[in-house]
């Protein structure tokens, strides 16, 4: 496994990170979706005996699940055999007893009694005000400096989800002196290196200088984009493997950000056993981008951005929807048919009336009628949770009506 140091302790960190935010479900006896125990207990177990010693969760993730089976799985081993990073994710009630109360519960869960990695999660929406009312005002930032230097956390830093402005404004309070980054997790792959929205989101190339610049190490998040950079279009991935026919589409993107040499650890969201192994194989036997395979990767980025993706990541922050929509649902499905071919993109299509009755019949299998992109009524209670700044009621709007234009024949 390759392995980084940390320039601020010198923690040897897993250059690949578990991230918890995808473990594998299972359906209970009463129908409810529920954590595979099992299989996360093997995951982890040949996770750590493969080097990987980065575990990254929240209370926020699998609606709260998440932490819990984290700690299940990681306390059957030694405490020094791994690090673990979990969050602040007050996005609800952000006083002060919530908040200590939902720290306090995340080292019950992860049966811990200190957290090597901290973060104030997706700060960066609404800037230093949304941040003072989730961290200043309540006595948080105290709270945490205090439990810093009792020993209880051991690195302090945060997740970001914003635009440029709002990136700067944490910066400067690291050059102030007003707080300081211990690190800082950012969304990095190469789409989003130079792609981004540069509105809601931020090139992460301009990220990664900030950061470097300063010193502050660099956990990545999203360096799949939530899956799609590992399952492409079908032209893309056929120009990936004319290069390297043995190599994983998914190893492209998790080489490219371990290239740089800031980043500590590259998280990956593994949900079984097959993209583990994969991703080990990659890590086990690294080799960096040379300048040629990153130009190549960048004109595969301006060919992904051509295709009507929804910039989902599938991290279900949106849910549960108060009218039981599945949004992630809906939009995986969009985006897989994008992704493999199989879009009906109008009447004069080759093939179109047997790839308009697979998608047809392929959505009603994936979300159930009843949970599908036509019964959004527009509410926006999800808009303030997705760390894409994705607007949802609008894309679900959008996929309704184009199954609707299928089913009547109108494309």
């Amino acid at each position: 496994m390759l392995m980084r140091e940390n320039p601020v302790n010198g923690d040897k960190v897993s250059a690949l990170g578990f991230g918890c935010m995808r473990w594998p479900m299972i359906k209970d006896a009463d129908g409810k979706d529920i954590i595979d125990q099992e299989a996360v207990n093997e995951m982890v177990d040949y996770a750590l005996e493969h080097g990987i010693n980065y575990f990254d969760t929240s209370p926020a993730y699998l609606q709260g699940l998440s932490e819990k089976a984290a700690g299940d799985a990681l306390s059957r081993h030694p405490r020094s055999s791994y690090f673990i990073a979990t969050k602040l994710s007050n996005f609800g009630d952000r006083s002060a007893k919530a908040s200590i109360q939902m720290y306090h519960d995340s080292m019950k869960q992860l049966k811990t009694d200190y957290f090597d990695y901290y973060l104030l999660h997706a700060i960066g929406r609404g800037g230093k005000e949304a941040y003072r009312k989730r961290y200043v005002e309540n006595g948080m930032i105290d709270f945490l400096l205090k439990e810093k230097a009792a020993g209880r956390i051991r690195n302090l830093g945060f997740s970001f989800h914003g635009a440029k402005h709002e990136f700067d404004a944490f910066m400067e309070m690291h050059d102030s002196g007003e707080m300081h980054w211990d690190f800082c997790q950012i969304e990095m792959n190469y789409v989003d290196w130079t792609h981004a929205d540069g509105v809601r989101n931020v090139n992460a190339d301009y990220l990664y200088a900030e950061l470097d610049k300063r010193g502050i190490p660099i956990v990545i998040m999203e360096p799949l984009l939530g899956g799609r950079l590992a399952n492409v279009p079908e032209g893309i991935a056929r120009q990936m493997k004319q290069r390297e026919p043995e190599k994983s589409i998914a190893s492209w993107a998790f080489r490219f950000c371990a290239t740089y040499p800031r980043v500590l650890c590259v998280l990956s969201g593994m949900r079984s056993m097959d993209p583990l192994v994969e991703n080990v194989k990659t890590f086990g036997h690294f080799k960096p981008l040379t300048e040629e395979e990153l130009a190549f990767l960048e004109q595969m980025a301006v060919q992904m951005k051509e295709y009507p993706l929804v910039n989902c990541t599938d991290c279900k922050y949106c849910m549960p929807c108060p009218w039981g929509i599945d949004i992630p649902g809906v939009f995986q499905h969009y985006n897989k048919a994008i992704t493999e071919g199989t879009y009906a993109q109008n009447s004069r299509q080759k093939d179109y009336a047997k790839l308009k009755k697979a998608y047809l019949v392929s959505y009603d299998r994936a979300v159930a009628s009843v949970r599908q992109a036509d019964h959004c009524i527009s509410c926006g209670d999800c808009l303030p949770r997705c760390p894409q700044s994705i607007q949802i009621p609008r894309q679900l709007q959008r996929i309704a009506r184009y199954v609707e234009e299928l089913k009547q024949d109108l494309l």
